[in-house]
């Protein structure tokens, strides 16, 4: 007698798929981030903001973004509750957050609250795609950061891409616009579903990303503090975040020369901006995911050095390149956002390398809010720097990779 047919499992994409539906919906869903700086010219003018006032918009969504992780932490939420979940929710809501600035709303206090609600949002899209990720791909998500990292860069750079094709929308439309994409972003997570549940437990494995319980106590950190190899990873990577988000901050500023050197009389001034601002962002990419390709070879930690230095010496040396030579201007920009962000990924790969198994969660909890609160500082630190000092405020970024090229000596030794 034949045994009766097994019923069909439900549809759900393949490993390959579900990997590019990950990183596509957080390119899509991050475009919340910096959705203010694609239109921070007609944004500033009709709110009468200062550039400070401007730039403590920018650290609103920083310090949401560092309360939701803490957030996640003390609860346990990552780990009690699935991440598709959770990303589609805070997708969602983060959009609304977005959106809700457009509905009339005049004072800043609120506009400054919502900002800081997305950031809270953006801690449940980040972390919990990477976390999706290595659901997916298992021990070995090296490659896999890349895409991530590149694709959150891609989502950077997002609405500057929006100012720029739709030029003469105001700025209330280009938010919109930002929360639209996270909507998509939501519904492809959604559409993607849970990862398939392992058939078979191994007993006494080590715990993963994935799995790691996400606690932050005082013995979690002392411990991970103890060991040498992650306190290294850890300052590069604070080095690494001093300069990284300070720096695609001002883009509209040291784009603004540029565009009016190269601009034809009558042309769009702001849609110049928008597209050398998106292009040196978005050209991060590039730098992700190549250099991911080359840490196979070389390892993660020469490939970050490197990374560090190449931006450190733009820190230090794009302020004497003079406003007469504006295709050097912009080819020294793009260079600057390659390496800029090209050793994000290698720092999340080290740091879980080196961190001890059982407190992997805490460990990168940590590493991630000291790093985007330093970030915070930065932002407020150039945004004024700028307006007194020009271009030479950009020597401000330069101790972030210095100190970053310092704490991975021990690191570099090894390899």
């Amino acid at each position: 007698m034949n045994a009766p047919a097994a019923e069909p499992l439900p549809d759900r994409p393949r490993p390959s798929l579900a990997v590019a539906t990950i990183v596509l919906a957080q390119c899509l869903s991050t475009s919340l981030w910096f959705s203010p700086s694609g239109v921070a010219d007609s944004l500033m003018l009709d709110w009468q903001l200062s550039a400070a006032a401007f730039s403590w918009l920018l650290a609103a969504t920083q310090l949401g973004f560092i309360a939701g992780t803490l957030a996640f932490a003390f609860s346990g939420a990552a780990d009690r509750f699935q991440p598709t979940r959770i990303f589609v929710v805070c997708s969602l809501l983060g959009a609304l957050a977005n959106a809700a600035v457009t509905w009339g709303v005049t004072d800043y206090g609120v506009f400054w609250s919502l900002r800081f609600g997305v950031g809270m949002c953006l801690a449940g899209i980040y972390p919990l795609g990477m976390k999706m990720l290595v659901q997916r791909v298992g021990s070995k998500p090296a490659a896999a950061l890349g895409w991530l990292v590149g694709m959150l860069t891609l989502g950077t750079a997002m609405p500057h891409a929006l100012r720029a094709l739709g030029q003469s929308w105001p700025w209330p439309e280009v938010l919109l616009g930002s929360s639209v994409l996270a909507v998509l972003g939501a519904g492809l997570v959604a559409w993607m579903g849970q990862p398939p549940r392992p058939t078979v437990a191994t007993p006494n494995t080590t715990p993963s990303p994935s799995t790691a319980p996400v606690r932050l106590n005082t013995h979690a950190i002392k411990a991970v503090i103890a060991v040498r190899g992650f306190r290294a990873s850890a300052l590069g990577y604070f080095g690494h975040m001093w300069e990284l988000y300070a720096f695609w901050s001002v883009l509209p500023w040291l784009s603004l020369p540029i565009a009016r050197a190269l601009t034809e009389p009558g042309d769009s001034l702001s849609s110049a901006v928008a597209w050398i601002s998106f292009a040196v962002i978005g050209i991060g990419f590039f730098g992700c995911v190549l250099g991911g390709l080359w840490s196979r070879r070389v390892g993660s930690a020469r490939v970050a050095a490197s990374a560090l230095a190449a931006s450190g010496l733009m820190c230090v040396g794009y302020p004497f390149i003079p406003d007469t030579w504006p295709l050097v201007q912009l080819g020294a920009l793009l260079f600057w956002g390659v390496c800029v962000v090209a050793d994000s990924p290698q720092f999340s790969a080290m740091s879980s390398q080196y961190a001890p198994p059982q407190w992997l969660g805490s460990a990168l909890v940590l590493q991630n809010g000291v790093g985007f609160l330093i970030t915070v500082l930065s932002i407020l630190l150039l945004g004024w720097a700028v307006q007194h000092w020009g271009s030479m405020a950009l020597w401000l970024l330069a101790p972030g990779p210095a100190l970053g090229l310092w704490a991975l000596r021990p690191l570099l030794q090894k390899a």
